[in-house]
């Protein structure tokens, strides 16, 4: 599937975001900010797919 420069730019920012939260949550084993963060880690996956597919819907250069 060929995509476009925003695309990219979108899923790499989502990307950065959920491995500083996975991140956090690793070195903080055990407190309940580590629980926060794999929880908005795996919420964070969730509003990428969504955003990306939507994008892929509207955008006349991904779809």
């Amino acid at each position: 599937m060929r995509t476009c420069p925003q695309f990219a730019a979108m899923r790499a920012e989502y990307e950065r975001e959920i491995s500083y939260l996975s991140a956090h949550s690793k070195r903080h084993a055990g407190r309940s900010s580590a629980k926060a963060s794999a929880t908005y880690a795996t919420s964070t996956k969730a509003r990428m797919a969504r955003a990306l597919s939507g994008h892929v819907a509207r955008c006349p250069e991904c779809g």
